[in-house]
């Protein structure tokens, strides 16, 4: 069973759980997802599907993304498309589609996503940094401060933490509950927050490290 969907991050609200607690959530379009191909060992080495998410108009549609989705039965190309790596020889074929029935109310699942860009930033931002004195005429504020030794070793310490770009990683969730399912909108309710802005695309599956009841 594939138990991983593309979807796209909504926002974050609130909702009130069985026990009337109110719990934050973040909203996730997942699917619904076609299967547009699928691998197996005898093929290509390796059981895997591939999922697709959303569509793309024609005139973005390159014609070797338009055939192979005409391959799998689709009528337009899945805007996003990722491979999901199966144990087992898969039980689909292509053309069916997954949807969010796949994850269940109480469930642990990871989330993937790009976290939001925040473009070249200080030490201060990126790294948490203290910098030096507020007041006036300390002329060093929001500065990184010494970085190396003297001649020995020469050179800075690999790794140091230095002003660069920030953001826009590939990142991972662990152990998120789902809250509520909502299968008639496609909607997943997932206790906390996932990377990326709203309207990212995110890749929801079943928790790899979650503790068996």
């Amino acid at each position: 069973m594939i138990t991983t969907l593309l979807g796209k991050k909504l926002g974050m609200t609130q909702v009130y759980d069985a026990q009337n607690v109110l719990v934050p959530v973040t909203v996730v379009e997942a699917g619904p997802c076609p299967v547009v191909q699928v691998k197996t060992v005898a093929t290509d080495g390796y059981n895997a599907v591939q999922l697709g998410f959303g569509s793309k108009k024609s005139k973005n549609t390159s014609k070797a993304e338009a055939n192979h989705a005409k391959k799998a039965g689709l009528e337009s190309s899945p805007r996003e498309l990722s491979e999901v790596r199966l144990a087992e020889a898969p039980t689909v074929k292509a053309g069916d589609v997954v949807t969010v029935t796949a994850f269940t109310e109480g469930q642990i699942v990871d989330v993937i996503g790009v976290s939001k860009g925040k473009g070249f930033q200080g030490v201060v931002k990126r790294f948490r940094v203290a910098g030096g004195p507020a007041s006036h005429g300390s002329m060093f504020h929001r500065r990184i401060g010494s970085i190396g030794m003297r001649q020995t070793p020469g050179r800075s310490w690999k790794n140091q933490r230095m002003p660069g770009h920030m953001g826009s990683d590939n990142r991972t969730v662990q152990n998120l509950r789902v809250v509520k399912v909502i299968a008639d909108k496609n909607l997943l309710l997932v206790k906390g927050a996932i990377p990326g802005a709203n309207g990212d695309t995110v890749i929801v599956r079943a928790g790899k490290k979650a503790k068996k009841a």
